[in-house]
């Protein structure tokens, strides 16, 4: 993907964030599930990486349960590691205990 070409290359991130984001509109556009899957992949890391834990998340964890079968291709790996290591990192809301 072009994103990571331009990461690769010292390229800014907000830059690389433009090519993931115009990717998932044209894999959205097409339908290609797994192309899209691939960007919002990409996407979430760039997110992760500027620390905005939650932002990456809620781009893809509704790709990734909208796929009922292949998790052992390396695409849906890489997006459910991605996703279980932001949720391990994720701050549990402590429940309230009423005492005001």
């Amino acid at each position: 993907m072009r994103g990571e070409l331009v990461l690769a290359t010292g390229g800014a991130a907000n830059e690389a964030a433009g090519c993931y984001e115009r990717a998932l509109a044209i894999a959205r556009e097409q339908g290609a599930r797994s192309f899209e899957l691939r960007a919002a992949t990409s996407l979430a890391r760039l997110l992760r990486d500027q620390h905005r834990p939650t932002e990456a998340r809620a781009l893809l964890a509704p790709i990734y349960a909208a796929f009922m079968e292949g998790f052992d291709t390396r695409d849906l790996q890489h997006a459910e590691a991605l996703l279980v290591t932001e949720r391990a990192k994720t701050p549990r809301e402590r429940p309230r205990s009423g005492i005001a």
